[in-house]
């Protein structure tokens, strides 16, 4: 089963370990669909958001549509574009993720890749455990109010 690709859908998690340069593997699954060159910026719920280029793009657009008349659509705006980095791939399929982002997102050693549609998280294996802890009583409830 393919876990990303041409139609932009990531899917799946994965563990790894960040090593002491905060040099980080993506999943071998992921790489295709984000490209050589992607956007790691802060994500919401204490983890960072990876996005492909063509992605980065629609979410610009959609920040450029919020109203800069309200203050807290300007600091959205402000959070997610200030910590945002362009990151490349090298040879051995790593990343660099930039102190401010590891720091941000408390992220040391282990670390979980997840898919998540069109973009990609990367939480700290910690974090990432307690949020699932969390919010696996309220997926039922979620689930329930949403309609498919």
């Amino acid at each position: 089963m393919d876990h990303s690709g041409a139609s932009g859908m990531f899917l799946g998690e994965y563990r790894h370990t960040i090593d002491a340069k905060g040099r980080l593997i993506i999943p071998a699954r992921f790489r295709e669909g984000l490209g050589e060159k992607f956007v790691l910026t802060k994500g919401l719920d204490g983890c960072l958001f990876a996005y492909p280029p063509q992605e980065w793009a629609e979410m610009e657009n959609k920040m450029r549509s919020l109203p800069l008349t309200r203050a807290d659509a300007r600091a959205f705006v402000r959070f997610f574009f200030a910590g945002a980095c362009e990151c490349e791939v090298d040879k051995q399929g790593r990343i660099l993720i930039p102190g401010n982002l590891r720091e941000y997102a408390g992220i040391e050693r282990d670390v979980v890749v997840i898919g998540v549609s069109a973009r990609v998280e990367i939480w700290s294996a910690e974090r990432w455990e307690a949020y699932n802890s969390q919010a696996a009583g309220q997926v039922e409830e979620i689930a329930e109010k949403i309609v498919l």
